[in-house]
């Protein structure tokens, strides 16, 4: 499977991305109740961002999964840590799927943690998940990410997790992250 990135275009995906993050199974993405325009309109302000960005993944070209990097010095965490030089924050959804497929989510966060460490200025990713997402606690832990501490945002209680380049290096040589890559 090839997984690549695009810019994502608030105007033109928004109707695809609405589908994905008021799925029951985005329900720690909080936008359940959101309407195609405050999809878009949420996806226009993170555009205009200068702190943030989103992109839409694709899985042999089709779209699969939304990943979001930021600034955790000015957004999401501003004022709840302090931030290093070289920290980026990152959220990833994947897709809902008819038909799931074994491992696709490993592949995609190990995707997206490998698209983050090409830049050689990141030197630490930040990750703020839903205290009660275990799902994605185990995906964070076998890539590398190691639990701070719970820290309370305005919509939720998160696990503030952070992981080095060393630590995912070291996560991406054991079976369980080597086999999710492609």
């Amino acid at each position: 499977m090839n997984l690549s990135l695009r810019t994502l275009d608030p105007a033109a995906d928004a109707a695809l991305l609405h589908r994905w993050v008021t799925h029951p199974k985005a329900a720690f993405w909080l936008m359940q109740g959101a309407s195609v325009a405050d999809v878009e309109k949420e996806y226009a302000r993170i555009a205009a961002d200068p702190y943030h960005d989103a992109f839409v993944g694709l899985a042999d070209g089709e779209p699969a999964f939304l990943v979001e990097r930021y600034d955790p010095a000015h957004r999401e965490l501003d004022g709840v840590y302090a931030a290093e030089p070289g920290d980026t924050g990152m959220h990833f959804l994947t897709a809902p799927a008819g038909r799931p497929v074994h491992g696709f989510t490993r592949a995609v966060i190990t995707h997206v943690m490998e698209w983050l460490f090409a830049d050689p200025a990141v030197r630490r990713v930040v990750v703020e998940p839903d205290a009660r997402n275990t799902a994605v606690h185990r995906l964070n832990e076998a890539v590398g990410f190691t639990v701070e501490r719970t820290v309370r945002l305005p919509a939720k209680d998160a696990l503030l997790s952070f992981c080095t380049r060393e630590q995912f290096e070291a996560a991406a040589t054991g079976p369980a992250v080597r086999g999710a890559i492609r």
